[in-house]
């Protein structure tokens, strides 16, 4: 049985103009369980080669796979292309089994069988083991026997019970022999890049993120195979910087410190980029000269708001004196500090938008990426919003980077152009532009002009888009309309599908669900 793994065609500005294309680290995943378990599986990365539904199709019909696996890390904004490119693939080759995994899918399985006739089977959670199973179950077996899965029997959709997370991690790799070309993959301007993780899931409970549902537990791999695994890549095929995918990969200090010395250890001339909480950061100020040494080079820190209140409120867990902190911490050691910053929280007013420009360019980082608020539905933020107005209603821009929700006080053309004021300000001031022009490190100044031309570029982008793209709905419903339709009923949890789906008995040795386990 051939399986081809397609990475969608969704395009972003960030990666066309900004930072570069990724590798599709979840396919990968599931691509290395796949053919370590026997099975035929191949990859097309419709993104990085930015090929069109019919260019995909007219490789189908060449590859002529049984089966085709596709999903998407800004798994959100990404789903109408994905169900496009299903569509059309479809319809070239009814026969082809479609099967659909990551988060938004997780989250809306059965929405998503009920509107998308083209998807055959919905993977929710982790993907490695259970694609493995759907694999093996289509070729001789029962997929009602398989855990983690929502598919089409009939008239019928079926649920089968929760899948349990993998336990250990190590147990599976990835399958890197799948890249064909690696000079599509370059970040940073630092040449050929890859994505890894030391670890899956988020101990915190941010109202706004859904990521602690998906992996339901904090795991970790081995920090030592880990930064071998980094070594390979950077001596087979010439890796200098990687992308650490962790939501988390701080939560225990002795497992990322572990890392943190097994690379420095190996000397490679590899530059990471990590997501770490300012807490963490802080928490570190005793090893953060170890960052530096095992290639860590830009953190983002998802700051979120400048507003005590508002942090309290969405329970990010932080301060705004360990925000400063581990910013004032990054700069003395030379790693590039990149604020995460969250407008649409609150009813914003042109004053607060300017108290949060002042509040940011005291905490001195590198660089600000200014996202808008979005409610995805399965979150708690969602659900706490639910009277506010969508004003978005195309969700292809539901990715951070577009206005979502209405505002009490600005139109948004205005919020959007104090966001770019905000930005803006923040990138020219004074004291950040005399850091960039007057280091004396050759790799720093190098690697900051860099960025700051791609900062500026994606910048511009943004603004011609808004003009001539992005078009708002001149009469917005509710949010609530929303999560009814996404099956989250009233905002508190009830599902419209309760009753019509069915869901197979469960065996005795597998693990509680979702809802058993809260019980």
């Amino acid at each position: 049985m051939q399986t081809l793994l397609i990475n969608p065609p969704y395009q972003t500005i960030t990666s066309n103009w900004g930072v570069g294309h990724q590798v599709p680290l979840g396919l990968l995943m599931v691509g290395g369980a796949l053919r370590d378990a026997g099975l035929d599986a191949t990859l097309l990365d419709a993104e990085a080669l930015r090929l069109s539904d019919d260019q995909i199709v007219e490789h189908v019909r060449r590859a002529k796979p049984n089966v085709v696996m596709t999903g998407h890390a800004g798994s959100t904004p990404a789903h109408p292309v994905c169900m496009t490119m299903l569509a059309a693939i479809k319809r070239a080759r009814p026969e082809t089994v479609c099967v659909y995994g990551g988060v938004f899918p997780t989250y809306h399985d059965e929405l998503v069988l009920r509107q998308d006739p083209y998807v055959d089977i919905v993977v929710r959670g982790e993907g490695e083991a259970t694609a493995v199973s759907v694999l093996q179950a289509l070729q001789h077996g029962a997929l009602s026997d398989v855990e983690g899965i929502t598919f089409r029997s009939g008239e019928r959709l079926v649920r089968t019970p929760d899948p349990s997370s993998i336990g250990d991690l190590n147990a599976y790799r990835i399958g890197w022999e799948l890249i064909d070309d690696w000079d599509r993959y370059q970040c940073f301007g630092k040449g050929r890049a890859a994505i890894v993780q030391l670890s899956r899931g988020c101990p915190h409970r941010c109202t706004y993120c859904g990521q602690h549902g998906f992996w339901k537990r904090w795991r970790y791999r081995d920090p030592g195979a880990l930064a071998d695994e980094v070594q390979w890549l950077h001596d087979e095929h010439g890796v200098r910087f990687v992308t650490l995918a962790d939501e988390n990969p701080t939560t225990l200090k002795d497992v990322w410190v572990g890392f943190l010395e097994a690379m420095a250890r190996r000397e490679v001339d590899v530059h990471f980029f990590a997501t770490i909480r300012a807490t963490d950061i802080v928490r570190d100020a005793d090893v953060i000269d170890l960052y530096r040494r095992a290639g860590i080079r830009y953190v983002l820190m998802g700051i979120d708001t400048t507003d005590p209140a508002l942090i309290e409120q969405v329970r990010k867990r932080s301060t705004t004196r360990d925000d400063m902190e581990a910013c004032r911490l990054l700069r003395e050691h030379g790693i590039h500090s990149v604020i995460g910053h969250i407008v649409g929280l609150g009813g914003e007013t042109w004053g607060d938008l300017r108290r949060a420009g002042r509040a940011l360019r005291m905490y001195d980082g590198d660089y600000l990426n200014a996202m808008y608020a979005t409610p995805h539905t399965w979150t708690s933020f969602a659900r706490e919003q639910a009277d506010r107005r969508v004003v978005q209603e195309d969700q292809r821009h539901w990715d951070y980077r577009h206005q979502v929700l209405e505002q009490q006080h600005l139109r948004p053309w205005q919020l959007f152009a104090a966001v770019k004021w905000l930005e803006l300000s923040f990138h020219l001031r004074p004291r950040r532009l005399r850091r960039l022009l007057l280091t004396r490190d050759r790799s720093r100044r190098r690697q900051g002009w860099w960025t700051a031309r791609h900062t500026a570029i994606v910048w511009l982008m943004e603004i011609v888009e808004f003009v001539r793209r992005v078009r708002f709905v001149p009469n917005p419903q509710p949010l609530s309309q929303r999560l009814v339709e996404a099956g989250q009923g009233n905002g508190r949890g009830r599902s419209l599908d309760d009753g019509h789906v069915d869901r197979p008995p469960r065996r005795r040795d597998a693990p509680p669900t979702g809802a058993q386990r809260v019980a």
